[in-house]
């Protein structure tokens, strides 16, 4: 007994933070700097900063297949191999679908990271902030329920997340976009500055700024700016891109507060009947699979949306048969994405004696400008564009043929400036739109799986001809010639936004989560990864994950010093 309880005492910390990515990260950063002795769980496997990312200074040639994955791989990772993220520059990054696999009655792309850092090794960096027509939207449309926050409740947390990642960007005074904290923006190319002045003359409301991003264009923190390769995913050694390895685990770690254990797959959270409260997790050893029990005052739960959800979900007692803090049924309910991969390019003759300085690591973007104001369309919410100019490469030639002096001599001079834009449009919160725990089809460690059940609906499909049709209407008014739509399909989980499933919300009957993310019925753990959200926006989300992380965490410190959790 005494040696049971010494274990017991081992095993406990203040805070346990479950997930190391982008959220999972600001809350571990935030419980230490405020004194918490913090263990910080990840499945995934170690990934030293710099040391670790073999591939990040290699030259395209010195990879067997070329960036190409193996038919092998394929088999492995048979989801999601369906997309370009996971490839041979970081495969080792990603999760084993056949360890862990799931079901689908309507396809859903999950990109599961399996590293310590979460996908903040491999996220596309693009940070914009809710504003008041995202929060108030649910209430004033009738559609799901009312988020329990406004902007003013997370403004000053945007702030202080912004100052510490980093974000380059342009401020334009707009009320669907709010300004931020923001070091000096990237510089536009020249095809880019010819359709802005064109557009924005022909179209009032409609405005292109720089892409806002977690990419340094000035030194911070110890971290340089950004080298303009255009290799993020594979890891920065420069730390020039906000991650949990060059920014949030560094500071975490100076702390001495401390513990980080890769490997360590959370299986469940631990209700105590008799205490009525939570005390731990359960957690299996993903090489051994060994399961051991860990204690904590505080929970957050971090582990990328759905995973989080499918903790709360597998988290069954007498005092949650059905879940979790489902209490209203909500849980794995509202699974949101954004859709994408329409809209539409086109190329000019012009600027033919000008190119552009490396490879920058980000696009121009073209904010939300219908259904705000006058503007009416037979769809509710709307939708913003990411895009780029660049001019055609040797990769042109490809298809020609060709041979001969004459040939080569051509393919060492660019071809010619192509510009597009591409939509990012808001799905709605629909109640079937669900994920169920699958007890049926086990994953490596005999643990349930998940089940996929949701699609994008008509309001999305009506939404989709604006984007392709408005885009090639600002190109073709920009004098850009041979502009061509197209609508690539998009299923979600493919945007890797996916949201939802544990939202926030007023009233516990009708949501998960209250206004400072913590459950309705377990005040001590609190989520605040993409499955609180209540409403998806347009905007790229993790920028308010971290803002809801640091507030959340705030007051959860408040909270525990008043014996109130």
């Amino acid at each position: 007994m005494n040696l049971n309880l010494k274990a017991q005492a081992q095993n406990t910390y203040d805070a346990i933070v479950i997930g190391s990515g982008v959220s999972g990260g600001w809350a571990a950063k935030e419980l230490t700097e405020k004194g918490l002795k913090t263990l910080m769980l990840e499945r995934g496997h170690k990934l030293e900063h710099v040391k670790d990312y073999t591939s990040a200074m290699k030259d395209p040639w010195e990879f067997k297949y070329r960036g190409r994955i193996t038919q092998k791989q394929r088999e492995s990772h048979p989801y999601i191999s369906r997309d370009y993220p996971y490839n041979e520059y970081n495969e080792s990054y990603w999760i084993k679908d056949i360890d862990s696999p799931y079901t689908e009655k309507k396809r859903f792309d999950w990109f599961r990271g399996n590293i310590v850092g979460g996908k903040s090794i491999m996220w596309g960096r693009q940070s914009y902030r809710l504003s008041d027509i995202d929060f108030e939207a649910n209430l004033k449309e009738g559609i799901a329920t009312d988020w329990p926050i406004r902007y003013k409740d997370i403004a000053p947390w945007y702030d202080y997340v912004e100052k510490y990642v980093g974000i380059s960007g342009q401020a334009e005074g707009l009320p669907q976009l709010p300004d931020g904290q923001f070091l000096p923006p990237m510089e536009f190319n020249c095809i880019e500055k010819s359709v802005k002045k064109v557009v924005e003359g022909k179209f009032p409301g409609r405005k292109i700024t720089m892409g806002r991003v977690a990419n340094l264009t000035k030194p911070l923190n110890g971290r340089a700016s950004c080298q303009y390769r255009n290799l993020c995913s594979r890891g920065c050694p420069y730390g020039a891109y906000f991650s949990t390895q060059s920014s949030t685990l560094p500071a975490a770690v100076k702390t001495g507060n401390l513990t980080l254990r890769p490997d360590s797959i959370v299986n469940s959270l631990i209700y105590d009947e008799k205490k009525g409260k939570t005390t731990g997790v359960r957690v299996i050893d993903s090489n051994t699979g060994q399961m051991t029990e860990y204690y904590a005052k505080i929970i957050f739960v971090n582990a990328s949306a759905l995973s989080s959800t499918w903790i709360l979900m597998n988290s069954t007692s007498n005092r949650f048969p059905n879940g979790f803090g489902n209490a209203s049924g909500q849980l794995g309910h509202n699974l949101m994405d954004h859709h994408f991969r329409t809209g539409a390019s086109g190329e000019t003759d012009d600027f033919a004696d000008q190119y552009y300085f490396g490879r920058r690591a980000n696009g121009i973007y073209v904010p939300r400008y219908r259904n705000i104001g006058n503007d009416k369309r037979d769809y509710v919410r709307g939708f913003g564009y990411q895009g780029s100019g660049s001019r055609d490469g040797w990769q042109r030639a490809v298809a020609e043929m060709g041979f001969g002096a004459d040939f080569k001599e051509a393919m060492t001079k660019p071809g010619k400036w192509k510009m597009g834009l591409g939509g990012f449009g808001e799905c709605l919160p629909y109640y079937e739109n669900k994920i169920t725990l699958n007890k049926d089809v086990k994953d490596k460690w005999g643990q349930p799986t998940l089940t996929f059940d949701a699609e994008f609906k008509e309001n999305e499909m009506k939404m989709r001809k604006d984007m392709a049709n408005d885009a090639a209407e600002m190109l073709e008014a920009a004098g850009l010639k041979n502009v061509k739509t197209y609508d690539a399909g998009s299923y979600p989980g493919l945007a890797i936004h996916e949201m939802g499933t544990a939202r926030m919300g007023r009233d516990p009957k009708t949501s998960v989560l209250n206004a400072f993310n913590q459950v309705h019925e377990a005040p001590n753990v609190f989520v605040t990864d993409g499955a609180c959200m209540t409403s998806a926006s347009c905007v790229n989300p993790s920028l308010t994950y971290m803002a809801l992380t640091a507030r959340a965490v705030d007051h959860a410190v408040k909270e525990l010093k008043k014996n109130n959790i």
